[in-house]
């Protein structure tokens, strides 16, 4: 019944898998995942096994077995599928080995973990300590095995030797980087569980964990042997990390070895039977789906999350958790960076400058701890956050650059335009100080308001220069350029009272004007003096209310207004008088002879 069960599970996977291809003939049979370089010290992916994973539309959990060369990997990954060694993976001792690299079972088994239905791939790795081989990538195939793996089963023959527990440095500094960083969090990066396995002859004696156990007591190193003391912490972390592993015994299933391929179950040894079970069981038990930041990984994601991993185990001449964490936090980083960019592209430059350090550390702040919660690994994480940090400084750098080249180019606008009014203001068709010093203050205004960020002082100072030059020469010329329009207006309005109106109260006040402003400057030598003169304030105050106040603006009125007087006298000359007699509320000149009493006639 168990086989038949066993048999519709791979034909329904088979169906589902062959479905979408016509490039591979048959799901029934191992395919490589990863194959060495031709210099057999690092490691390169294989097209195949890359295919059959892509496929995989459910989260998918991998169960990878290392170990000793010929140490019974491949033997044991059929028994654990239930498949013969003919049909299998490739078993040494009956031929030439297939085991280069890590090598992947077609069909995944399909397990329902916790009510999702999980694709597991078993994974058959190249043995350790085989001839021509370096040590460098024995290191390279451990870690792979440790980071792409749900479970890690450690297949180790008879015993635990000190080296077995060595090689283990890079899981160990694996699970102190990412197991369990912050507990409750979709962040985490679950490495593998490890599963001590062991074969032996007989099972009495010592457990298999009381054997772990005993592995992983601290060895005394009264010598200081750096060797002794790194293994040393090595059983410590190990030992921390109880909650991550487990161990299990296995029997030899039969004496004659190398008969092995050719038995059936009913033929080998019935305690070995009943623990591979077992085994089967307590794998089945553990499993969980590959979970990565926080979400399990389809085909797809899988292979590109295993391209990441190959990336930074090939980085440098060993292997490294290091380059792996710089690895994983490559696209965090660069995400957080974008967020930092983009909330500082949202400022409107120019800003002044504690603005702008305000936002930059706001969002600084929030970029570093959005990176702190995401982040993969302890301690190799600082060297990320520290490129992040730097990465930061190189952008918040360009945007005081772009604050000052935006400030410099809004005060120079807002200088130019002050002054260019200045100018406007010194050749005023009426002299006004009103107008000017309401002039003078808008623009102070304006740009006191207006102009922000680095460039501000700099441009203050050269305002406060250009406005004082433009006060002084206006006030320079104020009164010189009154006392001419002055001494114009008199005649002006001499020639206007006499002749146009014909109204003698004005003529008189003009003369009295024009023969003010003549005598007084001849009397007293030069014009200058007048200017200290009571009289000439009271003239310079009526002035001042006439030409600009808040109801009238006169120099930009003069010209319309005076049209606006011309058409009045001109009509007024021509039909007014005609229309509504000769009377008139003004003393008017009156041309009488000998004393007739009859008006002036035209």
């Amino acid at each position: 019944m168990e086989h038949l069960t066993w048999f519709a599970v791979l034909w329904i996977s088979l169906g589902f898998l062959a479905s979408g291809s016509s490039s591979i003939d048959s799901f029934h049979q191992a395919f490589p995942v990863v194959e060495p370089d031709p210099g057999h010290t690092k490691l390169r992916l294989a097209r195949e096994g890359l295919e059959i994973i892509k496929r995989i539309k459910n989260p998918i959990a991998a169960v990878a077995v290392i170990g000793p060369y010929r140490s019974g990997k491949s033997f044991l990954l059929n028994q654990l599928l239930s498949l013969s060694c003919y049909e299998g993976f490739g078993v040494g001792h009956m031929r030439d080995t297939k085991t280069k690299g890590i090598w992947v079972w077609g069909l995944p088994v399909e397990l329902d973990i916790d009510g999702v239905k999980t694709s597991v791939f078993y994974l058959d790795t190249e043995g350790f300590e085989s001839v021509g081989k370096s040590n460098v990538y024995d290191d390279r195939i451990f870690a792979l095995a440790t980071v792409m793996s749900s479970v890690l089963i450690y297949n180790l023959p008879e015993t635990i030797r000190e080296a077995d527990i060595s090689r283990l440095s890079f899981a160990v500094e694996l699970a102190e980087e990412f197991y369990g960083r912050v507990k409750g969090q979709d962040v985490a990066f679950e490495p593998a569980k490890l599963l001590w396995l062991i074969q032996r002859d007989f099972l009495q004696g010592k457990t298999v964990q009381e054997m772990v156990d005993e592995a992983l007591r601290r060895v005394p190193n009264t010598d200081g042997d750096k060797n002794i003391d790194q293994v040393n912490q090595i059983r410590d972390s190990l030992a921390t990390m109880g909650d991550n592993s487990t161990a299990f015994s296995l029997p030899q299933p039969h004496l004659q070895r190398t008969k092995l391929c050719d038995m059936k179950d009913n033929e080998l040894d019935p305690t070995y039977v009943k623990r591979r079970e077992q085994l089967k069981q307590l794998v089945a038990s553990v499993i969980r789906p590959k979970i990565v930041q926080g979400k399990t990984l389809n085909g797809k994601e899988f292979v590109a999350f295993l391209e990441q991993i190959l990336e930074a185990l090939n980085k440098g001449e060993i292997p490294s958790t290091g380059s792996l964490v710089e690895v994983f936090n490559k696209k965090i980083l660069e995400q957080c960076l974008k967020l930092y960019s983009d909330m500082m592209a949202k400022l409107d430059l120019p800003l002044s400058e504690q603005y702008l350090q305000e936002a930059h550390e706001r969002s600084r702040v929030l970029s570093m701890k959005a990176f702190d919660d995401q982040h993969f690994g302890r301690r190799h994480a600082k060297k990320s956050a520290i490129q992040l940090e730097e990465e930061i400084d190189k952008v918040h750098k360009n945007i005081i650059l772009a604050n000052e080249y935006q400030s410099s180019k809004l005060c120079e606008s807002l200088y130019t335009r002050c002054e260019d009014k200045m100018d406007q203001l010194q050749v005023l068709r009426l002299p006004s100080m009103a107008k000017f010093n309401a002039g003078f203050l808008q623009c102070n205004q304006s740009f006191e308001h207006e102009c922000v960020g680095p460039s501000k002082m700099n441009y203050e100072q050269r305002m406060m220069k250009m406005l004082g030059k433009s006060r002084t020469l206006f006030i320079k010329e104020y009164n010189h350029r009154l006392f001419n329009w002055l001494v114009a207006f008199s005649l002006v309005m001499v020639v206007v009272g006499r002749f146009i109106i014909k109204f003698i109260l004005i003529e008189i006040a003009a003369w009295v004007m024009f023969i003010f402003l003549e005598t007084y400057t001849r009397m007293f030598w030069s014009a200058e003096t007048l200017y200290y003169n009571p009289v000439w304030h009271f003239i310079v105050a009526t002035w001042e209310t006439l030409v600009y106040n808040p109801i009238l603006d006169l120099d930009r009125w003069a010209i319309p207004i005076i049209l606006l007087v011309v058409i009045f006298i001109l009509y007024w000359r021509c039909y007014g008088r005609r229309k509504h007699g000769s009377r008139s509320l003004l003393p008017l000149y009156s041309n009488q002879k000998g004393g007739s009493t009859h008006s002036r006639t035209d």
